[in-house]
């Protein structure tokens, strides 16, 4: 099966949840489209037109090969939990950030200063799963307007310990119209999570390109 007819279903249709599908669609990608909430996913769908399909949670996961979970960090295990044979021999992708709102306006990290969301999530896989952490490195705001840009296309990292679903996660990356650029294993995701050194939200601070970060990686 090539790397464009894999089958994606984005679960969680928040503001990354809708931004990556938008993107997807826009890069002519057909998708599933999931939520908790039929109406946000029927919404959505209609809004995005034929490339989308709307179905519930199980079902997504059902008729997906790639499950994007753009949920909330600990919703992830809990779907982990929850539907754990569903998703065995599945690769799952998590663009989540451990984070939660503080007491001064701002987000606070939830796990340990030195843990990381992706290497936590590792440890939860099911059986055969394989995990990228990815299409979380920019903020919703820049998932949308930095998508397609031109002439040199904004980049996303990832991380991923199975290096032979690199491909596959690559095209999902260029389809969402960005460049990808695979940091390492999942040991290396912490880098890519808000807070990170490569991360909008973190020491990078900016959408940037590959050439522009090259001395970083």
């Amino acid at each position: 099966m090539s790397t464009q007819n894999v089958k994606v279903a984005v679960i969680g249709l928040g503001n990354i949840g809708a931004a990556v599908a938008t993107n997807l669609v826009k890069g002519n990608r057909a998708i599933i489209v999931a939520d908790r909430n039929e109406q946000k996913r029927n919404e959505l769908a209609a809004k995005l037109g034929s490339l989308a399909t709307p179905l519930d949670i199980p079902q997504a996961i059902g008729a997906a090969d790639v499950i994007v979970l753009a949920v909330w960090f600990d919703v992830i295990k809990e779907l982990l939990n929850t539907y754990s044979m569903a998703l065995e021999g599945k690769i799952i992708v998590d663009p989540s950030n451990p984070i939660a709102p503080d007491e001064k306006g701002g987000f606070k990290k939830i796990i340990g200063e030195k843990e990381s969301a992706g290497e936590i999530i590792a440890n939860l896989l099911p059986k055969g799963a394989k995990l990228a952490k990815a299409l979380g490195t920019l903020g919703a705001g820049s998932l949308s307007t930095a998508a397609f840009q031109q002439p040199v296309p904004a980049v996303l990292f990832y991380a991923t310990d199975d290096t032979n679903i690199n491909a596959t996660i690559e095209t999902l990356i260029q389809n969402t119209g960005f460049e990808p650029l695979r940091v390492g294993g999942i040991d290396q995701s912490i880098r890519i999570e808000v807070f990170g050194e490569l991360h909008e939200f973190g020491a990078l601070g900016k959408v940037t390109t590959k050439v522009e970060v090259a001395d970083k990686i």
